[in-house]
């Protein structure tokens, strides 16, 4: 039988996880996750707008999300902000979870 301290460390850890699942449930967050993928310097929302069907506004809303889930940030240059990927902790986060359920669970 498993511990429950391991029980309650994998429930925590999901809980953690749950930010960074919506956050990647969601086709335009993904869309706006590959587009800064391959952009070492980052992206404005400006040109973020032009590459997608989406309005300013729009964009704006699901870098604020990404950025609250850690998936995203920015940096000012002049008068423009530049988003980037930060994705080092949110992976860090999700590989717990997934080292966790195999060290505590039977895998088939």
């Amino acid at each position: 039988m498993k511990k429950d301290n391991d029980y309650e460390h994998i429930l925590e850890l999901f809980r953690e996880s749950v930010p960074v699942f919506d956050v990647l449930s969601d086709v335009t967050r993904q869309n706006i996750i590959m587009l800064l993928a391959d952009k070492k310097y980052g992206l404005n929302v400006n040109t973020i707008t032009e590459l997608m069907p989406l309005s300013r506004p729009g964009v704006s809303h699901h870098l604020k999300v990404l950025k609250q889930a850690g998936i995203v940030d920015n940096k000012k240059s002049g008068t423009e902000n530049y988003y980037f990927l930060t994705l080092k902790e949110p992976i860090d986060r999700l590989k717990d979870l997934i080292t966790s359920i195999e060290n505590s669970c039977t895998l088939k």
